[in-house]
């Protein structure tokens, strides 16, 4: 056994030194690493971490943070068995440190010249202690998160040091709420194994904080985590550990850097007769780390928790980083380890023949869009120093935290809907396609894992005679059944489709005339099947202003538009309130357009950057001028699916509170699914029974729109991942099966003519369709993704369609209504004289 033993560690030591990939085992193996194979193990991790700091451009320098330990509030809902940072209300004078607190310890910090205000607080502890609760309420904050955001805002504005935020476990929505105030933020993830230190710790669970750091890289948040060393864990565990890390990050890229840190026992503790982590064993993880997370990655130890002398040992290990470290206030989760002088840590780094330099709160690569919020760019750039380091001569002083300046400036490719069909786009791709994305082959196996389409035989017939006689009640495998038929199956579908189709809304076709206004296609949400967003200094990228989307909706209005449709990028400059003055803009040049705008993503967007709940901004919307909202940004209603295609995007629940809330507030919405992209027809299936329990629940789904996937410029089919869109069999299928599905709940089922084009739409028009969209007059999403249907279509062209099609065509307004008769003459009378898809000049 210990010839085994001896002859594995030889062979993993032998491929770590030739560079090669390490599988679990053989980390596992490292992890025990002692005597001569520690120091081979050392040696090579070092190794490791010398290039990496040759690669990113400072050969020798490790790094720290000047920081203030602001201990927002010591209670927390957890009870690990090994903090002492943790305590009972009766032991505090408060049971959080008031904002006159907090920025006078930040104040005092930066006269010391501290550049990072790191925010330690226990988890959500409003949901044990009722003390936490009432100073919540009475403070007039709904949350202990708000209440952490209100504080890093004035520790901003009083003082400029930059805010990390520790609040623990977070959701998607709770931390973009707080990605606009702090460059970085963090969660320890400290093991994926259960172990006993953290029963009773709801917050501990490993699937639980795997889903933060998850969400962390879905919004591209500079984020700080690491392993715990010595709780109860195995080596393997640890080894588990850093390989999650590393999944996280080739999935997102936003793991800044990796801390390793060693348990030590506190007096007082349930754990406090467990020994300390052995310092073998915490070298061995330390190196294993780094050999793991590779040479790009930035792996922390904490100085304090090893006898200064010890961080040579640390330096030897692959350590470049020594975290925060304070002159002011010590480590209140180890209390009992002071800091080690910058001084003594400086000395003793060069004695090792490193340099020891400042750093701000989030490392270099992460201080641009899309990891840094436009609003903190110049607390950013007052302390940066050219190499993306500390200036450590700079003035730290408050500056004002505000909403981005002259957001709806006029800016790029505004002629963007009329070139996109002449001149087409400039490049295949957006210039950031390399990283913006994440990893692609991390993408690629996730994808793989949702499952391909795949046949299988299944009671088509069975399905059918239930969809006959009951088609509103069709379960989730009768629906998977005919959403798989094919040959006569399917001819079988389609024709039950158009007779269900023919008793509830009769035969005529239906099509609104509107415009739609893309205000921006500068977006860094990184949404891997879009290829309209672009990044700001790209060849086809634009803004446009306010009086241009005024001038466009009244070029609308008088060629006889009912309707604008209004969505736009997730542009990291604009402010929350664009949406309000976009709104209002549009009602300006003409009072009577119904304006169908701005998706639940954007809706979420400005929600988190106005400070406002969803029902709050939904209600300001409505008052601005907003009549209904587009139901898109749902692609498929599968966070697995959705994770894939999308990356920052809102996850289903979020999705599912803004429609909701939207009905409830009196917004109508419509409601999409985008399919034949990495999903399967049982996402189809369950995606169309989510819609129709959403239309029981809340009832304010005017459609449903089968959005059939462009694939010839969308990043995740350039990238290899996606497949090339549905096929026919596949549009025929799904437009049919959503009738049935949906019966009762949701009348009209529309094809985008943009997306299938004429002989697409006729086939599904015989499957059960009753509507074609709109004019649109300008299209930029599909064209600029590749679709070869044109971006416009004139009323005309729509009533061919359909009279080719031998149904009968009806314009319609925008909750299909009837039509005024001024506005049906006037789409006429262009249509005479050739205005009604106007050029902007």
């Amino acid at each position: 056994m210990v010839e085994q033993e001896t002859s594995g560690m030889r062979r993993a030591l032998a491929r770590a030194r030739a560079g090669k990939s390490l599988d679990v085992d053989e980390a596992t193996v490292l992890l025990g690493a002692s005597g001569a194979a520690l120091e081979q193990l050392l040696e090579i991790a070092a190794a490791v971490r010398d290039a990496g700091l040759v690669d990113a451009g400072r050969p020798g320098v490790v790094t720290y943070s000047r920081k203030v330990f602001i201990p927002l509030t010591r209670l927390c809902r957890d009870r690990c068995h090994y903090c002492t940072f943790a305590t009972v209300p009766g032991r505090l004078p408060a049971a959080y440190l008031s904002i006159d607190e907090v920025v006078e310890i930040a104040r005092q910090g930066a006269a010391l010249g501290c550049k990072e205000a790191l925010f330690t607080l226990g988890d959500r502890p409003e949901d044990r202690w009722e003390a936490a609760r009432e100073w919540l309420d009475e403070a007039g904050y709904d949350s202990t998160l708000a209440y952490v955001r209100a504080c890093a805002v004035a520790v901003l504005e009083e003082t400029g040091l930059l805010p990390h935020l520790n609040p623990g476990v977070m959701s998607w929505a709770e931390m973009q709420r707080l990605k606009p105030v702090a460059p970085s933020m963090g969660m320890m993830l400290e093991t994926t194994a259960r172990v006993p230190a953290h029963h009773g710790s709801p917050d501990k669970d490993p699937e639980v904080r795997l889903r933060t750091l998850e969400d962390a890289g879905r919004l591209s948040v500079p984020f700080t985590t690491g392993l715990l060393v010595g709780i109860g864990e195995s080596l393997r565990d640890r080894a588990e550990t850093v390989f999650a890390i590393r999944a996280a990050h080739r999935r997102h890229g936003h793991v800044q850097e990796v801390i390793v840190q060693n348990f030590r026992a506190k007096d007082g503790t349930a754990m406090m007769a467990v020994p300390d982590a052995e310092m073998d064993e915490y070298l061995a993880a330390v190196a294993v780390t780094r050999l793991l997370m590779g040479p790009r990655m930035r792996v922390q130890a904490p100085p304090n928790l090893v006898d200064l002398a010890e961080t040579v040992l640390l330096l030897r290990a692959g350590v470049d980083d020594f975290g925060g470290v304070s002159p002011l206030t010590p480590d209140h989760v180890n209390p009992e380890r002071p800091w080690p002088q910058i001084e003594a840590l400086a000395s003793l780094t060069a004695e090792s023949r490193f340099v020891l330099r400042e750093r701000l709160t989030a490392h270099p690569p992460y201080l641009d869009e899309p990891w840094l919020d436009p609003r903190l760019r110049p607390h950013v750039d007052a302390l940066r120093a050219p190499d993306g380091l500390a200036d450590e001569r700079a003035a730290v002083a408050g500056r004002p935290w505000q909403e981005p300046d002259e957001a709806l400036v006029a800016a790029g490719r505004i002629d963007l809907h009329t070139g996109i069909d002449v001149e087409g786009r400039s490049e295949d791709r957006r210039s950031d396609f390399a990283d913006v994305y994440g990893d692609w082959a991390a993408v690629g196996e996730h994808a793989a894992r949702t499952g391909a389409p795949q046949r299988f035989d299944a009671d088509v017939a069975a399905a059918l005679r239930v969809a006959a006689d009951r088609p509103g009640e069709l379960t989730h495998d009768q629906a998977l059944a005919l959403l798989l038929a094919d040959g006569p199956e399917l001819e079988a579908v389609a024709r039950l489709a158009d007779d269900v189709r023919r008793d509830s809304v009769g035969d005529d076709v239906t099509y609104v005339v509107n415009r739609n206004i893309n205000f921006t296609n500068v977006c860094y949400t990184g949404c891997r099947f879009c290829a309209f967003a672009q990044r700001r200094t790209d060849a086809d990228a634009y803004s446009l202003s306010l009086p241009e989307v005024e001038a466009r909706a009244k070029e609308a209005w008088d060629v006889g538009a009912t309707e604008i449709c209004m969505q736009g990028g997730i542009d990291p400059q604009l402010p929350g309130s664009a949406y309000f003055d976009l709104a209002k803009a549009v009602k300006a040049a003409a009072p009577d357009l119904h304006l169908h705008a701005f998706s639940p993503m954007e809706v979420v967007n400005g929600a988190s950057r106005t400070g406002m709940s969803i029902e709050e901004f939904l209600i300001a919307l409505k008052e601005s001028g907003v009549d209904s909202l587009p139901g898109t940004a749902a692609e498929i209603l599968d966070d697995d699916v959705r994770w894939v295609l999308t990356k920052g995007k809102l996850p289903t629940a979020q999705w599912i509170e803004v429609v909701t809330t939207a009905h409830r507030v009196g917004l109508p919405t419509t409601s999409t699914m985008m399919y034949g992209h990495v999903d399967t027809p049982a996402h189809w299936a369950a995606h169309l029974l989510l819609l129709r329990d959403l239309q029981d629940r809340s009832g304010g789904f005017t459609e449903f729109v089968p959005l059939p996937f462009v694939h010839t410029s969308a990043p995740i089919y350039l990238a290899g991942v996606a497949r090339p869109g549905p096929t026919l069999r596949d549009n025929r299928a799904v437009h049919a099966v959503a009738r049935l599905v949906l019966h009762g709940r949701i009348d009209h089922i529309q094809c985008s003519w943009v997306k299938l084009g004429p002989e697409q739409c006729a086939s599904v028009l015989a499957g059960g369709v009753d509507d074609l969209g709109g004019t649109l007059m300008e299209e930029t999403i599909s064209r600029m993704a590749g679709s070869r249907h044109g971006s416009r279509r004139s009323v005309e062209d729509l009533e061919t369609m359909i009279r080719t099609a031998g149904r009968t065509p009806r314009q319609r307004t925008t909750t299909y209504g009837e039509v005024p008769a001024e506005r049906h003459d006037a789409a006429r009378r262009s249509v005479v004289t050739g205005s009604l898809l106007p050029v902007l000049t």
